[in-house]
């Protein structure tokens, strides 16, 4: 992409008012996505986007610029841009930069860009068909394709030198069912990262029914009860409330700042001993696996909470120089328009050992949500308001029934202390996560858990 002399002259130019670091990304990406509603292709867009960006440190300040040129002409202007801001200290020089490592942490088949667009309309009619065969009450189905493939390069002052190719690949059916005023949705994602060739072994049908089911199923069931109530959450989209209400206060982005309720408390109990809780970036095939961060640095698995402790928070290049903590590959971000801060990869609870019968038999009253949707969450204190997409009373140790409109109200830190037991079921959802550095793939997981008591929103 950039040659490793012209990566020199850039860093040099950079450094030559002082700075203490500099850092250079480029990447080359190609995007598609596709909509189909209601049997009409609504929206097909193709995008090519090249470009780079420069980061420079003067202790813990950081400049940074971008351009959508790789010339390099244009990245020389940059550097000396962005070396202006410096205070004419004596220049630094760069290390030589290490022989190339390029890779890709995971092998693609057959890439996404190869697809006719033909093949994505007759996923979205097969999805469509199959969605709407489940029952007359199913009044829209919407199918969303988009694939990126992306070659990213990280060069910098440390000597870093590295290249990585990385491919996504997401097809996403929603079903709408509705039965007089009432309306639900049920939804399902399918998703590679190994390319076309396993996208294509994956079931539009499968998906689109699953996800009418759901919402034939929640239209027709009662309101959920409101109140404080024991609650089973299930695997099924179950880990958003650690990535959102816990996740991002463990990022060094608000720890730094004092943003976080989990600031000062390495080495102390802050979940309930059954709860393990990881990032880690090298799981394979998942949606936040890389073999380079996007600071040059090379993916970990991290112990964010082991057995109740906290281990260690998701740290970024610049949050290490602001909290002394170990860098742990955690610098993302969504372009070469964004400078990186820490963010969460593939985020976990981990697997435990009890099952989901006991959890349910051990309740006489309370709420299975077997399946969260969105919702919202404040990052400085963990409060958050989440959705529950599919979800059933518990009555006597038994599962009852299904209820509709239910949310699940509470607090991060002290819903993971109210934890009593965690199943074996881990499950893996793909989804993206949006913060200051941009939107970036990420991956949530949870196997069913337990907890004592949350407040349960609903109208009946």
């Amino acid at each position: 992409m950039l040659d490793k002399a012209l990566l020199a002259a850039v860093l040099d130019r950079a450094l030559s008012r002082g700075a203490d670091f500099a850092e250079v990304f480029a990447e080359d990406a190609r995007e598609f996505s596709f909509n189909y509603v209601d049997r009409v292709a609504k929206r097909m867009v193709r995008g090519h986007d090249r470009g780079a960006g420069l980061r420079l440190f003067y202790g813990t300040r950081q400049v940074y610029t971008h351009a959508s040129d790789l010339s390099g002409q244009r990245l020389l202007e940059l550097a000396e841009t962005a070396a202006a801001a410096g205070s004419g200290a004596e220049p630094r020089a760069a290390k030589r930069l290490k022989r190339l490592q390029a890779g890709r942490a995971i092998a693609v088949d057959v890439p996404a860009s190869s697809a006719e667009a033909g093949e994505h309309l007759d996923f979205a009619r097969r999805a469509d068909a199959a969605a709407r065969a489940v029952d007359s009450a199913v009044v829209q189905v919407s199918v969303a394709v988009s694939w990126t493939e992306k070659d990213v390069l990280v060069a910098a002052s440390d000597g870093t030198h590295c290249r990585e190719s990385r491919s996504y690949l997401l097809g996403t059916v929603e079903a709408i069912a509705a039965e007089g005023p009432e309306r639900q949705a049920g939804r399902k994602n399918l998703a590679s990262r190994t390319g076309l060739a396993a996208f294509r072994r994956l079931s539009a049908e499968d998906a689109a029914r699953e996800a009418a089911e759901l919402a034939v199923r929640m239209v027709r069931a009662p309101h959920a009860p409101a109140g404080r109530m024991p609650v089973v959450i299930g695997s099924d989209f179950g880990g958003v409330i650690f990535h959102e209400a816990c996740g991002h206060a463990l990022e060094t982005t608000a720890v730094a700042k004092g943003a976080s309720s989990f600031v000062g408390k390495l080495g102390q109990a802050v979940a309930a001993e059954c709860l393990t809780a990881l990032d880690d970036g090298t799981v394979p095939d998942q949606w936040g696996t890389t073999a380079f961060d996007d600071e040059g640095r090379p993916t970990e698995k991290t112990v964010l909470i082991e057995r109740g402790t906290l281990k260690s928070y998701l740290v970024d290049r610049l949050g290490a120089l602001k909290t002394g903590f170990r860098p742990t590959g955690s610098g993302r971000r969504q372009s070469y328009r964004f400078a990186p801060t820490s963010r969460m990869r593939n985020t976990y609870i981990a697997a435990g050992s009890d099952q989901v019968e006991d959890m349910i038999a051990s309740i006489a009253s309370g709420l299975y949500a077997k399946k969260m949707g969105g919702g919202s969450v404040n990052p400085a204190t963990g409060e958050f308001n989440f959705a529950v997409l599919e979800g059933y009373l518990i009555r006597k140790g038994q599962v009852a029934g299904p209820v509709r409109g239910a949310s699940l109200i509470g607090f991060g830190p002290e819903v993971i202390r109210r934890v009593q037991m965690v199943g074996p079921d881990l499950v893996m959802e793909t989804g993206t996560c949006g913060s200051v550095s941009g939107w970036v793939p990420t991956t949530v997981g949870q196997p069913t858990i337990k907890v004592s008591e949350l407040t349960v929103g609903g109208r009946s």
